[in-house]
């Protein structure tokens, strides 16, 4: 639930203040009328993420056993890497976003309202996606879906308030800050998701060490019980977990927190001031 959370907030917070860029520039502007192919281009790309996630769990469930195997580690895979590159392309170009949404929005303003509807649409479809994927592995992570979907709704619902509340400055939200430790915990949770990719790939018998556990607590805890499916879900803790799944694990999370601490940034205070 945690994991699922942290993720539709991240990233929907990061969606809602690109559109309440877009909206804002072209309403301070008094472009009223541009309105609707913008917002057209966001229903688009809202409909292009919700496809992609039901292509996704209808391609699983009709794979063979070891299709879906490869199926599940390579999206992980994939899932991982659209992760760590956002965080660090935030945070290298969060100064200079609402200037080039901006810039974008009169360049297809010349050209007409596709242009403008397709300009939405790349810029929101993008954290769509992002999120489909990312969610959908991270989905592969956990035994209990209920509360993973529970988790999802309610960091949706208050990434899109939390969107409106800052288009209306109706509260003042420290970006910089919220996006660096939301980072971070997105890193955590996208070791866990490489760490289940491992262990796909493992059953497939293309990584060695498949039994060769540094842990193997199954026998007390389920993987599929309240705390084991927090566990997995969060930083990616599996109840028996081969050396090579901790060692990729374990790689990855001190590699990449530690590049992500030491990239310097301002803060994204561009997409806080909408209007």
């Amino acid at each position: 639930m945690l994991s699922s959370f942290l993720i539709a907030l991240r990233e929907g917070l990061e969606a809602a203040l690109i559109v309440g860029i877009l909206v804002a520039y072209v309403v301070k502007t008094d472009r009223r009328f541009l309105l609707t192919p913008i917002w057209t281009g966001v229903g688009a790309a809202l409909g292009l993420s919700i496809a992609l996630g039901g292509f996704l769990g209808f391609t699983s469930s009709e794979l063979s056993e070891r299709g879906e195997t490869f199926f599940a580690g390579t999206t992980s895979v994939v899932a991982v890497a659209l992760v760590t590159g956002m965080v660090f392309w935030l945070k290298r170009t969060a100064r200079a976003l609402r200037d080039e949404l901006h810039g974008k929005v009169e360049e297809a303003a010349m050209v007409g309202p596709i242009a403008l509807s397709a300009a939405a649409f790349f810029a929101v479809a993008r954290e769509g996606l992002e999120t489909v994927l990312f969610l959908y592995s991270n989905f592969r992570t956990v035994g209990s879906k209920t509360p993973v979907v529970f988790g999802l709704l309610i960091g949706l619902a208050l990434a899109i308030s939390l969107g409106y509340l800052i288009y209306r400055r109706a509260i003042n939200l420290n970006l910089s800050k919220f996006f660096n430790i939301t980072g971070v915990a997105l890193i955590v949770v996208a070791a866990g998701v490489l760490s289940y990719a491992v262990h796909e790939f493992q059953e497939l018998g293309w990584l060695p060490g498949e039994t060769s556990y540094i842990w193997d607590v199954t026998s007390w805890l389920a993987p599929d019980s309240l705390v084991g499916s927090l566990l997995a879900g969060t930083i990616g803790f599996d109840t028996s977990t081969s050396w090579l799944q901790f060692l990729v694990w374990i790689t990855y999370l001190a590699a990449v927190i530690a590049l992500y601490l030491r990239t310097t940034s301002k803060a994204p205070v561009a997409a806080a001031s909408a209007k």
